[in-house]
């Protein structure tokens, strides 16, 4: 199945996109199956049945509705720095022996056609596309042979990285983690449409039309069995969980001259049999704001 969370007039659905059309369902219509996060917790009766209820829902135009991140707030989004060989290579970093582990926070996530904000204090903001593997069996200590039977389905992001931030310490959790810079989506697309592990894949980043980053999910480092296993062996995966599996080279940090995103840029991540992610840049131009106590 292929899903896309949207919103309409205030109101969430969810559709079931085939052939390049959409039908689908909002909350509280009879026979709602619920957001993704409920649909990858079911069984492959329960998930048929969903699939059911929402092909026999209304024609959704997906032009004219706004598209949510597929999961709206992931229990954990785990990402892994320089898990292709060429991108480790333009970074100046070592080969990994051991995946390079960070986290980003849900406030960061957007959608598809959403502004990709770049903030005030830095000019220096990057792109990253990357395959997301998500997670739909709980497991701890997870056996590579049996890793991808936790894997519920892919999906795209841009892993936009405000540069100065991240590399002024060791650890790169500010600079991942600016509002409005990770984009997220369109499509959920389970696990059984995809080769194992999505596997052999081509994944494209271009900028204004221009192609930055182009390279194959068999590239990976770690690949999406590797990274549940190892990763599991100290964090319990939950379904809901998201691994974000790592970025090919061409990012513009390492480009001579540096190539960083700008207001109006048009950024689009684009994987082969998933889909493409597309957000225009803006400048986030809010100003301080506090809640009131």
């Amino acid at each position: 199945m292929r899903l896309i969370a949207f919103s309409d007039g205030g109101r969430t659905g969810l559709a079931l996109e085939r052939q390049g059309s959409a039908t689908g369902l909002l909350d509280g219509e009879p026979g709602y199956p619920g957001p993704i996060e409920t649909i990858i917790g079911l069984d492959e009766g329960g998930r048929e049945a969903a699939g059911r209820a929402l092909a026999g829902g209304r024609e959704i135009d997906l032009g004219t509705v706004a598209i949510l991140p597929p999961l709206s707030s992931p229990g954990k989004i785990i990402c892994v720095g320089l898990n292709y060989r060429d991108h480790a290579a333009e970074s100046s970093m070592q080969v990994p022996e051991y995946p390079t582990l960070f986290a980003r926070w849900p406030s960061s996530l957007i959608g598809h056609g959403a502004p990709l904000l770049r903030p005030s204090e830095s000019e220096k903001f990057d792109y990253e596309g990357e395959v997301v593997a998500v997670i739909g069996r709980r497991g701890r200590r997870i056996d590579k042979a049996r890793a991808l039977d936790h894997v519920a389905g892919y999906s795209i992001f841009n892993d936009g990285s405000i540069r100065d931030f991240q590399l002024r310490t060791p650890q790169w959790t500010m600079g991942k983690n600016f509002d409005g810079t990770g984009p997220f989506g369109p499509v959920f697309v389970t696990a059984d449409e995809l080769p194992p592990g999505a596997a052999g894949l081509k994944i494209e980043t271009r900028l204004n039309g221009q192609v930055v980053q182009s390279a194959s999910t068999d590239d990976l480092i770690f690949d999406v069995a590797s990274l549940v296993s190892m990763i599991s062996v100290g964090i319990t995966l939950e379904p809901g969980d998201i691994i974000v599996t790592g970025t090919p080279s061409g990012v513009g940090a390492a480009r001579k001259p540096p190539l960083f995103m700008k207001a109006g840029d048009l950024c689009e991540v684009e994987v082969e049999r998933i889909g493409i992610l597309s957000n225009r840049v803006a400048d986030d131009t809010g100003t301080a704001r506090a809640e009131a106590a």
